[in-house]
């Protein structure tokens, strides 16, 4: 009886350290530092319009602060108008990197030798503020207003290239060696979004009324700068309020992922 009381006293005290030490762990302050940034087109100051997900424009945070092999924060994505904010950053020097559809800001030959890198290095404390500057790889948008007709929405898109076909070699070349082509700049397709949703794109739309336009090679060429007529699948519901959104992209994908650049959302009321 006695050596079970020793060793139950025992056993006691190590669950007391051991809730200690955990309590101890649990008690750090939370990350309560705000990072906000926008990503703009260098040519024109305009908002760099993307998706909200994946397929848009994605955030990295690596603090410096612990030295060169520490990993990077977990990723985030910009909002459709190409603003981000991230509130929960604890206070340090970070390198802030962000791919998107737009000419990387990091750039490598094949071999693994740096050529650029234009992203940068901040202090984040209490609301910091960062925007960049950057060089789309199409400008899309919709003209006109758009018409309905039996629960059809026909609208007027005009993609054109942000980036000149020289300035994008010049820049993409390099990293590619010989496995660079011309073909990487062609546009793959041109897609009308239709969502409830007022962020409406690829990661909102309807797939019952989103249409979407196929490209081969540069067949698309000739459409560059025109007005193309796109008109949706099926039957909206009258008297419906949706959102809708155009979008293209490029055969090349930054971070491995063919990303749109975007019009602006239209609000459309189904009669």
């Amino acid at each position: 009886m006695k050596k079970f009381h020793i060793f139950a006293t025992a056993v006691a005290m190590m669950m007391s350290m051991t809730s200690c030490d955990l309590f101890e762990l649990d008690n750090y302050d939370e990350p309560k530092e705000t990072i906000q940034g926008e990503v703009v087109d260098v040519a024109t100051g305009e908002p760099v319009l993307t998706d909200q997900g994946s397929e848009g424009i994605r955030v990295r945070l690596t603090e410096l602060s612990w030295g060169d092999n520490v990993e990077h924060n977990p990723d985030f994505y910009c909002m459709p108008d190409g603003s981000f904010q991230n509130t929960k950053i604890f206070k340090g020097h970070y390198y802030v990197r962000i791919d998107g559809p737009f000419i990387p800001l990091v750039r490598e030959t094949p071999d693994g030798v740096l050529l650029a890198d234009e992203c940068k290095e901040i202090d984040i404390k209490g609301t910091t503020k960062v925007k960049f500057e950057v060089q789309p790889f199409l400008n899309v948008r919709i003209v006109g207003e758009p018409q309905v007709s039996n629960g059809q929405i026909k609208a007027k898109v005009v993609v054109d290239r942000a980036v000149s076909p020289e300035d994008f070699r010049s820049k993409i070349q390099p990293t590619r060696g010989n496995d660079y082509s011309d073909d990487l700049m062609n546009v793959t397709d041109v897609q009308l979004f239709v969502s409830y949703s007022s962020s409406v794109g690829y990661r909102a739309r309807d797939e019952r009324w989103s249409a979407s336009l196929s490209y081969q090679g540069n067949e698309f060429d000739s459409n560059l700068g025109q007005e193309l007529t796109i008109t949706t699948n099926g039957d909206i519901p009258s008297g419906r309020r949706v959102y809708i959104r155009a979008a293209a992209r490029i055969n090349y994908s930054t971070a491995e992922v063919y990303r749109y650049n975007y019009s602006e959302p239209l609000e459309v009321l189904i009669p």
